[in-house]
């Protein structure tokens, strides 16, 4: 079964008006013989969405988004707002929210039905911590994580699982790539079990200090369909190095 993979930049709380030098950098890049082997997507702060959007160049998607449509939810924005100017997706569920903000996976999962009302393609994040990883019990973790982030009505089409392990979200450090392989393969289960055939479908992303030196060997293993990457989609050349390791397995 082929997958179209993804390869989505979460600049996280990075960026001003003058890093559309690099969102350019990166649309000039994404020629037709790499837009025919990955998809590209960049989800820059809030305050750079529409900007980013009007170039119509590559797909934007936001980083959070509230479970409700409106109301007096101070700094917040909504599924609806995102939409309306012009993004394609919002990130759900993001470890740093997670953790700093103690979104439950029933949280997650509220936003995930938000980002489907408004017509985006919802990117749920799920992940261990190094005290999870360090007790063996990885595979549980995410595997709860995903049951309970993942509403019913998930789709391939409306939804992308992220699996970044916290404690190799921007330090340079990564699980070897069985560790990946094993995390995927169970995560593929899981969804195949619940979802049936569309399971089989639905992409399934790696984030965590992915960088163009060790992008080929992880979107080499099987069920990766590609990478959230943080750190490394600041840069124009970076982000399509770790593009340009999924057009050379292709």
């Amino acid at each position: 079964m082929t997958i179209r993979p993804l390869v989505a930049g979460n600049w996280k709380m990075n960026g001003t008006p003058a890093s559309l030098e690099e969102f350019r950098k990166v649309a000039a890049g994404y020629d037709n013989s790499l837009a025919d082997k990955v998809e590209l997507m960049i989800c820059p702060p809030a305050v750079l969405l529409a900007q980013l959007a009007s170039e119509k160049s590559i797909p934007v998607g936001a980083q959070n988004c509230h479970s409700a449509v409106s109301g007096a939810h101070t700094g917040d924005i909504s599924a609806e707002m995102i939409e309306s100017v012009g993004a394609s997706a919002v990130i759900v569920g993001h470890s740093e929210r997670r953790e700093g903000y103690g979104e439950s996976d029933a949280d997650v999962a509220a936003k995930a039905e938000a980002a489907w009302r408004a017509g985006l393609l919802a990117i749920v994040c799920i992940g261990e911590s190094l005290e999870q990883r360090e007790a063996g019990e990885t595979i549980d973790v995410v595997t709860k994580q995903i049951t309970g982030s993942l509403p019913d009505g998930t789709t391939s089409e409306n939804t992308v699982v992220a699996y970044e392990p916290i404690w190799a979200i921007g330090t340079g450090k990564t699980p070897t790539a069985q560790d990946v392989a094993d995390v995927h393969l169970a995560l593929r289960n899981a969804l195949v079990e619940r979802f049936g055939e569309d399971g089989k479908k639905i992409r399934l992303l790696y984030g965590g200090s992915v960088k163009p030196s060790n992008a080929g060997e992880l979107m080499a293993l099987a069920n990766v369909n590609g990478a959230l990457v943080g750190g490394a989609s600041l840069k124009a050349a970076d982000f399509l190095g770790i593009a340009e390791a999924y057009k050379a397995i292709r």
